[in-house]
């Protein structure tokens, strides 16, 4: 068994090993742990037996550790880019969807055919002077002078028409607020 001393190795070697392993790693702190690793297995190596070429070995370990960072360096790149490419998909298809979606169409059937059943169950002159109201646009008066009512008793039917629909859409206000509100 060879004694050797570390700091003279490491006074030795540590320059043209780090110089080496920068080259390829392209980072110093990755570089100078490669070295001191490498430098450390060398010393060990050199401790417990005789090394005919320890320059040799030690450019040999170095390169095994350089190799051994630059395949995970790659393999964790890969596994990145793949859940980057993954992340991206899935906030692509995210995007389209909500772009897609419109409130209004998804309920609008669904509304149409709760208030044609509604106004369906009303008296038929409170259901006509509803529709004359909302459909046609005819002002409170006009529908008075053709129904041969009094305005007053054109608003009271326009009311309850409403209250009869609030009471049928009480479950869709809150999205009917914030779709038009």
């Amino acid at each position: 068994m060879n004694t050797i001393d570390f700091q003279e190795l490491y006074d030795t070697w540590y320059r043209r090993s780090f110089t080496f392993a920068k080259a390829y790693v392209q980072d110093e702190m990755i570089a100078e742990d490669l070295v001191s690793e490498s430098l450390v297995k060398l010393w060990r190596l050199m401790s417990e037996k005789d090394i005919e070429y320890p320059q040799a070995l030690l450019l040999t370990l170095l390169k095994n550790k350089a190799l051994d960072y630059l395949r995970r360096e790659t393999a964790r790149q890969v596994a990145e880019e793949e859940f980057a490419e993954a992340y991206q998909c899935e906030l692509s298809i995210r995007i389209s969807t909500l772009e897609a979606c419109n409130p209004e169409d998804m309920f609008s059937k669904e509304i149409a055919e709760i208030i044609l059943h509604t106004l369906n169950t009303l008296p038929e002159q409170t259901r006509r002077i509803f529709e004359l109201s909302r459909n046609e646009g005819l002002p409170v008066k006009k529908i008075a002078a053709i129904q041969e009512i009094s305005p007053k008793a054109v608003e009271y039917h326009i009311t309850k028409a409403l209250k009869a629909l609030r009471a049928s859409l009480k479950d869709y206000l809150p999205l009917l607020l914030f779709l038009f509100g």
